[in-house]
């Protein structure tokens, strides 16, 4: 096997199964399960301003898919086959990217196998092809695991600025991970000596992602009027607070937590009262704050709760099963596939990646720990569902395919020959 037919295997494993999705979804894909990213697309495309509405900022959604997203628009228009075709071009890469990690991690067979169970994931073949922004945050985040991987083999200051702009770019599409950089800095530096010069790569990798990330968050400061890299904190609190648990547990999704009494219309709603002739402005830093304040006094006020919350939130995130209904109410073939195939499919791959933890090398396993520790905590903090899951699910599936070939080279060594 060599990597170019290896790489030919995994682009057609990647793209077959998703153009059949994409024919199949084509009327629904621009109607259904589309998220605000595609409406600030949209006005970017057609007024230049990045808001819900021309010539109204807004600062309300992390930015990366929406940039993606807005030279499609305006260069080729907004229709089923373009966001369908460029978004299977992002499964591609990511795929390929899976096959490299895999080839330095063990070796090139584990790269092919943990490149095809990662594309070949049912629910991220469904996924991929609509409009959300986990199709660029996997991608983002295939390439921070690896040139991550480099600067902690090579500790060149070089990878430590390529680690530092990956981590700006994916805090730029997930907010959620904005402390993701602390992390890596010392995964990147943890070897490295004297101490002066594992600090100085530290500080390139934090450097360089706020370089990436100033840009945006001055942006909001001059146009919105504070300095954010998004300012939903509502979405925070709505799954910050005393009825999330009981609508969590009932398969209903946070957007289901009734309104605060008394709270002023949300920029989304105040768009579109605007457009329906009663214009409305909202501070969309006073809300920010606002919601920020509600959520820290319910962690103060409820820490039982909030435990609680967590604890549900660790079971939703890992749970190979769905546990939101709107992830399985496409209907038909799509829906028994993900409710039925989707636990099978990742049930073998985490017993197989448990087994791989001890198996892979050391510098891989950690990596992979400290990643899939910073989800789970995110996702105490915040909520947790398969969908933020699944941009990270190259980690178990790379573990699983050195577990399948380290015990299948155990089995197939004649007894007697050593090692």
């Amino acid at each position: 096997m060599t990597r170019t037919r290896a790489a030919w295997i995994v682009v057609v494993a990647c793209v077959l199964p998703r153009l059949a999705v994409l024919l199949y979804e084509r009327n629904r894909l621009l109607d259904a399960f589309t998220e605000k990213s595609d409406r600030f697309a949209r006005t970017l495309a057609e007024s230049g301003t990045f808001g819900f509405i021309a010539d109204v900022p807004s600062a309300y959604t992390q930015p990366l898919y929406a940039f993606f997203l807005a030279p499609l628009y305006w260069t080729l228009g907004r229709s089923w086959p373009v966001v369908g075709i460029a978004q299977i071009l992002v499964a591609v890469a990511t795929a390929l990217l899976v096959l490299e990690l895999g080839r330095r991690v063990h070796s090139l067979g584990a790269g092919l196998l943990a490149a095809l169970v990662t594309t070949l994931h049912p629910y991220v073949i469904w996924h991929d092809v609509h409009v959300n922004r986990e199709i660029l945050d996997g991608l983002i985040a295939v390439a921070l695991t690896l040139v991550a991987l480099i600067a902690a083999e090579r500790r060149s200051y070089r990878l430590g600025v390529a680690t530092g702009a990956l981590c700006g770019v994916a805090i730029l599409g997930n907010s959620r991970l904005a402390l993701l950089p602390l992390v890596l800095a010392v995964y990147v530096a943890w070897r490295e000596h004297p101490m002066t010069r594992a600090l100085a790569l530290v500080a390139v990798v934090l450097v360089t992602t706020t370089a990436v990330v100033a840009p945006w968050v001055v942006r909001n400061r001059v146009s919105v009027g504070c300095f954010a890299v998004t300012t939903d904190s509502r979405a925070l609190w709505k799954a910050n607070n005393p009825t999330t648990r009981h609508i969590l547990a009932t398969g209903r999704w946070i957007d289901d937590v009734p309104e605060l009494a008394g709270a002023p219309p949300w920029p989304e709603l105040a768009a579109d009262l605007t457009l329906s002739g009663r214009p409305t402005r909202v501070d969309e830093c006073a809300q920010m704050r606002f919601y920020t304040k509600q959520v820290t006094t319910f962690w103060r006020e409820h820490p039982g709760e909030k435990a609680r919350l967590s604890l549900q939130a660790i079971g939703m995130l890992w749970r190979p099963t769905f546990t939101v209904g709107t992830d399985t109410t496409s209907g038909g073939l799509t829906d028994s596939v993900k409710r039925v195939g989707e636990p099978v499919y990742m049930s073998i791959v985490f017993l197989l990646a448990a087994a791989g933890l001890f198996l892979a090398n050391r510098r891989f396993t950690w990596l992979a720990l400290l990643l899939a520790g910073y989800g789970t905590i995110a996702a105490m903090v915040f909520a947790g569902t398969v969908r933020y899951r699944t941009p990270w699910d190259f980690l178990p599936a790379l573990l699983a395919a050195i577990t399948v070939l380290e015990l299948g080279g155990r089995l197939r060594r004649p007894r007697g020959s050593g090692r």
